[in-house]
């Protein structure tokens, strides 16, 4: 994910760490969630609900990713995503399988998908 230079993570939780190495790197990184959350330094944190979104937070935005995203969000997601003309990429919890069309990466323990158009 770091060969983009703009992106938005739904739904981080707890789980800043993806966030925090790709700010680390150099990328423009904007966090959500539904609730109030600490995110590191370099990581933009905005309050929202994806199924209520702010268009402008992602205006702009190469990409919106999730992980362990749960597949009633699939669809939502992906069509925010494809309102900005940004990629769609996010990992489902165990065995969930993707509830879009999908390419599918695989990394070091779990699967990236990658929303096709």
């Amino acid at each position: 994910m770091s060969d983009f230079e703009r992106l938005v993570e739904v739904g981080v939780g707890n789980r800043t760490d993806v966030a925090a190495a790709l700010a680390d790197a150099g990328v423009a990184v904007t966090a959500t969630d539904v609730s109030p959350r600490e995110v590191p330094a370099g990581v933009e944190f905005a309050e929202e609900n994806v199924l209520d979104p702010d268009p402008e937070r992602y205006r702009g935005a190469d990409a919106v990713y999730a992980l362990n995203l749960p597949p009633e969000l699939h669809r939502p997601v992906l069509d925010v995503a494809r309102r900005h003309d940004a990629a769609f990429l996010f990992t489902t919890l165990g065995g969930d399988q993707p509830a879009v069309p999908v390419e599918r990466e695989t990394l070091p323990g779990e699967t990236l998908f990658v929303a096709r158009e």
